[in-house]
């Protein structure tokens, strides 16, 4: 059998989900290939049998109404250092740079600022009467015709791709609707009576049949293209953005590398490294890739995968990731995997994964549209044969048909989303809350669990000192002075957790330390006021000589019991107490947790740490689930697993470590002094490190969802209610424009109301 071929395409042009899946139907017919389209990132993956082309591909989708293109290789980085310093990095895009490099967002913004400019006066001018100068009907039309030409383009473009695949969604709607009272107006304007000099839209209210051809519908056609230009727009810049969660897990990797060739240490490219080199890592630089130490050792901040504060011992022999930083020693590393092969290559392709699962959720608006979109037009058809039959004129027939399609296009419409999201965000903002986009809210509704990562989540992600156990007969402040003297000499967060415990505690700086010793993963000494100090494992002590009283050890096993991290300290040959650290529980969790409760939601633990420091903080805030010991990969089975049982999951963290399971649930919320990584990937962002703030997220993200929806609800429910005055002829052109004003100021007053939502997280 011949080895299919794997390509990648980057597709334009979609409009909604529905899109995608007809791309992805229409490769998937051609033999020998099997494809999938994700809407959010806009690619399409192909495995395509041998002899068939990208060029192939690409014209398939062309012919299905769409662009594609190959993606462009990627540009060499620029060598830089990188280090600690770099954190976890960032996408490095401002959202002008994100505009500029997306050609459709560009576009987008054009004709949405040309559409503002041309219509607002000719809305103006069509609804107040005292801006009707004579002949003002004639420039409402030269104002109008560029916005339906140009700027409603992508609505026309879309109804026509639509129309050749037997679907309707909003696009069809408004590019119908649009149409239909631009060209009446033409009508109207050239051969009928409304381009006379002195025409005016009046204020008459009256219900009556009239002559159509008197009457022009520019400002609807201007209006609403306008509206949903602008809700357009906000919703591609939303949904651009999904992809940012992929640049931001690349850009945690290094750039350079100082690699070990015939002896000598050469500063390199990353992408000029290969499997089997030696390359060297120095304190507070990053891993350039997956690798085995082969020699020195060092303490690595792995996080990034496990979620977890303390770093990881590592010396000869042990395998390392690539994107995790040495924090303390010296190592040199034998590369194992490169590129693509790396973890983080592979988390970088469970977050698309996961992303592209999310995106089979059509927007609301476009399930509404193609029920209402066809039924509108059974009904004109309805309306222009009945007036036939029944003898009336076909100017009139026409007339009453043709205003079966301009009543029907909602101009509320272009305002229902929009606006309940911007009143939603911005209240969001204030509350420390980002919403990214409309299609996130559908989930929030059903979330009936939500997930919770432990460190810097549900604790503060920091150690802290929690148990300081001396020796009997041992004094306490001595313990501290000098255990924590000793430990200020080391950059591990455990000893910097002692050191800072330990001045909190005596009120005053600490004594030097002379002679400073580091032994990689056991502990460390030092000389502090004239005593050799020792801190670290019981092992070490051991190794040393040095007596473990029962009293001490039996207090070891407590604190390590209660799922503390600790050590000994110990000197003139005595082990003189244990010192236990832990990372913090923050002191809102349990109220958030509680909170969830209320919602009706179930809480389960979710962490990289083991059993008993998992169980510990579970129990202390309320928490009856725990999965504990789990990598990325297993965080997102977890949660396939959630959502396999029927539950609808939410998910909260805050680490790279968290950004496949965030994309993958149904609802991702990362908190916003997390990294990016985890940011990009999930749905709701909590800009404080509050866990409050999520139990806020849900419960304004659910109310946003109402408001949308009851919004949808009377954009369309004046139209309905008219459709039946537009099929008897009694359409008057101020009843509706009246009902449309109503309509709007009705969606935006709805809107406002969220302005009052209240939070818990103060």
């Amino acid at each position: 059998m011949t080895a299919a071929t794997d390509f990648e395409l980057e597709i334009g042009g979609m409009t909604c989900a529905s899109c995608a899946n007809r791309i992805e139907r229409r490769l998937n017919k051609m033999e020998g290939v099997e494809a999938s389209v994700n809407y959010a990132t806009e690619k399409a993956r192909v495995s395509a049998a041998a002899g068939i082309t990208p060029e192939a591909l690409i014209a398939e989708v062309e012919r299905t109404g769409y662009t594609a293109e190959l993606p462009p290789p990627p540009a060499p980085a620029a060598p830089s250092t990188a280090t600690a310093a770099d954190g976890a990095g960032g996408s490095g895009s401002s959202d002008a740079e994100a505009d500029a490099d997306d050609p459709e967002l560009r576009s987008l913004r054009q004709r949405l600022i040309g559409s503002i400019w041309l219509s607002v006066p000719v809305i103006l001018m069509s609804m107040i009467p005292a801006l009707q100068f004579p002949y003002w009907q004639w420039a409402a039309l030269a104002l109008t015709s560029p916005v339906i030409v140009w700027a409603a383009w992508p609505f026309h473009r879309a109804a026509w791709v639509n129309l050749r695949h037997g679907a309707a969604t909003m696009d069809t709607l408004v590019s119908v609707g649009t149409a239909a009272a631009y060209l009446w107006s033409l009508y109207a304007l050239f051969l009928g009576t409304a381009g006379e000099k002195g025409m005016t839209h009046a204020f008459e209210l009256t219900i009556h049949p009239h002559d159509g051809s008197g009457n022009i519908y520019l400002e609807v056609a201007a209006g609403v293209t306008m509206f949903i230009l602008a809700g357009r727009y906000f919703e591609r810049r939303a949904k651009r953005r999904a992809g940012s969660a992929l640049r931001a897990l690349m850009a945690l990797g290094a750039k350079d590398v100082s690699v070990l060739r015939n002896g000598v240490e050469t500063r390199i490219p990353v992408s000029g490294l290969a499997v089997d080199d030696l390359f060297v890592v120095r304190p507070g630089e990053k891993l350039a890739t997956d690798g085995v130490v082969v020699d020195g050792a060092t303490a690595v901040d792995a996080s990034m995968l496990t979620g977890e504060s303390v770093p990881v011992e590592v010396a000869a022999g042990d395998p390392v990731t690539g994107g995790t930083v040495s924090t303390s020693g010296r190592i040199v590393v034998r590369a194992t995997s490169i590129g693509d092969d790396t973890r983080l290559a592979q988390m970088a392709r469970m977050v698309e994964e996961a992303q592209s699962g999310k995106a089979a959720a059509q927007r609301l608006a476009d399930r509404i549209s193609g029920v209402f979109v066809p039924i509108v037009i059974v009904i004109a058809l309805l309306t222009l044969g009945a007036w036939l039959v029944f003898g009336s004129s076909v100017s009139a027939a026409f007339t009453a048909a043709v205003a079966v399609l301009i009543i029907a296009c909602p101009c509320a419409l272009g305002l229902a989303t929009p606006t309940a999201l911007l009143v939603g965000t911005g209240r969001g903002a204030q509350l420390g809350i980002l919403i990214k986009g409309p299609e996130v809210l559908e989930s929030t509704r059903k979330v009936d669990t939500v997930v919770l990562d432990k460190t810097g989540t549900v604790t503060t992600g920091r150690m802290t000192l929690m148990e300081i156990a001396p020796a009997p007969g041992q004094d306490r402040d001595e313990l501290l002075r000098l255990a924590g003297a000793v430990e200020a000499g080391s950059e591990h967060p455990i000893a910097q957790a002692i050191s800072r415990g330990a001045v909190d505690e005596l009120g005053h700086e600490l004594p030097a330390v002379d002679d400073f010793r580091n032994e990689a993963g056991r502990g460390i000494e030092g000389l502090v006021l004239g005593r050799r100090v020792l801190v670290g494992r019981p092992a070490l002590l051991s190794e040393r000589g040095i007596a473990i009283s029962e009293a001490v050890a039996g207090e070891f096993a407590r604190v390590e019991g209660d799922g503390r991290t600790a050590v000994l300290a110990a000197w003139d040959g005595e082990a003189r107490g244990v010192l236990g650290v832990a990372d913090l529980v923050k002191p809102t969790s349990s109220e958030a947790i509680r909170e969830f409760v209320k919602l009706g939601l179930t809480p389960i633990l979710l962490t990289g740490d083991n059993q008993g420091v998992a169980e510990r903080v579970a129990a202390e805030v309320g928490i009856a689930r725990v999965h504990a010991g789990v990598l990325p990969d297993e965080k997102v089975e977890v949660i396939r697993a959630l959502q396999a049982e029927g539950r609808v999951v939410a998910m909260v963290g805050d680490g790279v470590n968290d950004a496949a399971a965030l994309a993958q649930a149904d609802l991702g919320l990362a908190m916003g002094t997390g990294t990016d990584a985890a940011i990009e990937a999930a749905d709701l962002t909590l800009v404080r490190g509050d866990l409050r703030s999520a139990v806020d997220a849900i419960r304004l993200a659910r109310r946003t969802l109402s408001t949308i929806k009851g919004n949808l609800f009377w954009a369309f429910a004046y139209n309905v209610a008219a459709i039946p005055l537009a099929a008897l002829g009694l359409l008057n052109p101020m009843i509706a424009g009246a009902a449309m004003a109503f309509s709007s100021v009705f969606v935006l007053g709805n809107s406002l109301r969220l302005r009052r939502f209240t939070g818990i997280a103060r």
